[in-house]
């Protein structure tokens, strides 16, 4: 098995981001979820492995306020999608030539996000991810703004207590998030004629958090649709998750 590496870059205002790399030969950049991070989204349920298994180098990043990236605390450091501000300076950084892109939720967003502002990756796979989630942020973000009222008040039984529950267990800043929420903007549709590489949108079976992954596809120029078991908490941790991701990458 090999080892994971952590590096830092600054990204946006000098905000160190950290980059998880696993593996050698083509790279895999791998952006995660809302609340996670390489070493919650990629690295235990066996993901980055069969990455670097198969042939890769997995590059996790860490985006700020998550996982082992800075957490900034003042109200200035999240102007809008500073997100793609930082992977703008971090991706170019790692001097990486032809790559693809993996995204899981926030991660797909981010990545979409990206490819829309001019980053050219030559596969792209989107998890948990469907078309409303792109286009019509506002719901998920206020969903998620709402939890985060309740981060510290929410007790079993209550609605979402699962998902507040997930977000004390990886000790975010609540007050941070927030911020970084509010910083997320909508992707106009047009954007989507831009994903013209192919792309791969990859979701559990019982996973609809993010809207229609079915309509996702037929928003897209060149997708096609990846079903694996599990919904949206679950999907991710599935060997058939690691295993759609790498049989995409080899086709």
């Amino acid at each position: 098995m090999s080892t994971v590496t952590v590096d830092y870059i600054p990204g946006h205002d000098g905000v160190r981001i950290a980059v998880h790399r696993l593996g050698a030969g083509r790279p895999v950049v791998m952006l995660h979820g809302l609340s996670s991070s390489a070493q919650v989204n990629w690295i235990p349920y066996g993901t980055a492995q069969a990455v670097a298994d198969a042939g890769f180098e997995a590059i996790m990043i860490d985006q700020r306020v998550h996982g082992l990236s800075e957490v900034p605390q003042a109200a200035d450091a999240y102007p809008p999608d500073v997100m793609a501000l930082d992977m703008e300076i971090v991706i170019p950084a790692l001097g990486l030539g032809a790559f693809d892109l993996v995204g899981y939720s926030m991660g797909s967003r981010l990545a979409v996000k990206l490819i829309g502002r001019g980053l050219a990756p030559e596969k792209l796979i989107l998890g948990g991810m469907g078309l409303e989630g792109l286009t019509n942020w506002k719901a998920r973000r206020d969903h998620f703004l709402a939890l985060l009222d309740r981060f510290d008040t929410a007790k079993a039984g209550d609605a979402d207590f699962v998902s507040i529950s997930f977000m004390r267990s990886r000790k975010v800043d609540p007050v941070a998030l927030s911020r970084l929420l509010l910083s997320m903007t909508d992707i106009a549709p047009e954007v989507l004629d831009r994903i013209t590489m192919p792309t791969l949108v990859l979701c559990g079976a019982d996973d609809s958090d993010n809207g229609s992954a079915d309509a996702l596809v037929q928003a897209l120029p060149n997708a096609r649709r990846g079903t694996i078991p599990g919904n949206h908490m679950s999907a991710v941790t599935m060997p058939s998750f690691g295993a759609a991701i790498v049989d995409y990458l080899l086709a």
